[in-house]
């Protein structure tokens, strides 16, 4: 199973930022899809925003224009920045990992990181 930890949580009010990180552990596959995931207050799992091998990335309509998924392949770290939150942005995300594609059902998930978004 592929080991993922996140970080960069945090409270911020509307229309701060915040940067998640995501490293991700080596894990011999050569392609794979990257991702967060958002568990909100109805405890749904939205995806947020995926990324591919190949540098193909795909997002919710909510956060087009406001978040960017990126990945350094270096160091295997998962970024997502986050601009110009919303309180609906709130909730706990997840780093995820589908196997070999993002519509792959196999996903590895991290333990989360929280994001409070204050109005």
């Amino acid at each position: 199973q592929v080991q993922l930890v996140e970080s960069g949580g945090g409270s911020v009010q509307a229309g701060g930022s915040l940067n998640l990180s995501c490293v991700v552990s080596e894990n011999g596959y050569s392609t794979y899809c990257l991702g967060w995931f958002r568990q909100g207050p109805r405890n749904e799992g939205d995806m947020v925003a995926q990324i591919e091998r190949d540098g193909s990335t795909y997002y919710a309509d909510s956060v087009k224009g406001r978040f960017t998924i990126s990945e350094d392949y270096g160091q295997n770290i998962l970024h997502l920045q986050m601009n110009n939150l919303r309180p609906e942005d709130s909730g706990i995300y997840y780093c995820a990992v589908n196997i070999p594609y993002c519509t792959s059902r196999r996903r590895d998930w991290g333990q989360g990181t929280r994001v409070t978004v204050s109005s």
